[in-house]
């Protein structure tokens, strides 16, 4: 592989960003099960094999991109020699000095390299520098793969959303405290 760089995000590379496969495939799911009994509800995920592999969609439009970039508190890309394979979004919420990761996105012919790791490593050392304590992952309950990557790295698992994305597909956070 030649040499990869992460860079910050100029509009030019937006166009290949989009046009990027943003889809994934999983074999397992994190099922939720929900229990009501009187005065207690109580939530479990269970990680379930699939009989056969699926494809799951974005569920932000990644067309959308070329708007949203700018709303963003900064947007890596990984570029090799020129073309740009891969970004990762972040956004500052809150008081509580938390880095949201509301993308983190490889092109389909370069995971499994280390792309999505120097993403990572890239957002983390930005939200250190401008000190915050926290950064959170968010990602579907069918993105096994993602959320192996977040448990590899540290992340935590740390709630959920109920219907959080169009798709009314499970959202799932994983969140790191940082030094």
């Amino acid at each position: 592989m030649t040499e990869l760089q992460i860079r910050p995000t100029i509009a030019t590379d937006l166009s290949r960003l989009m046009a990027m496969d943003h889809s994934i495939r999983s074999e397992s799911v994190w099922q939720l099960e929900l229990r009501r009994e009187a005065g207690q509800i109580t939530a479990a995920f269970r990680e379930v094999r699939l009989p056969r592999t699926i494809s799951l969609s974005y569920p932000h439009n990644p067309f959308a991109l070329a708007d949203d970039w700018v709303r963003r508190s900064m947007m890596y890309t990984a570029v090799i020699d020129p073309d740009p394979i891969g970004y990762v979004s972040l956004l500052e919420r809150g008081t509580a000095s938390s880095v949201w990761i509301t993308d983190l996105v490889v092109s389909a012919m370069h995971r499994r390299q280390g792309v999505g790791s120097r993403l990572l490593a890239s957002a983390q050392q930005w939200a250190q520098e401008r000190s915050h304590r926290r950064l959170i992952l968010e990602m579907q309950s069918k993105n096994v793969p993602a959320i192996r990557m977040a448990q590899k790295f540290g992340y935590e698992f740390c709630g959920y959303n109920d219907h959080y994305y169009l798709t009314q597909d499970v959202a799932l956070f994983f969140a790191k405290a940082l030094k």
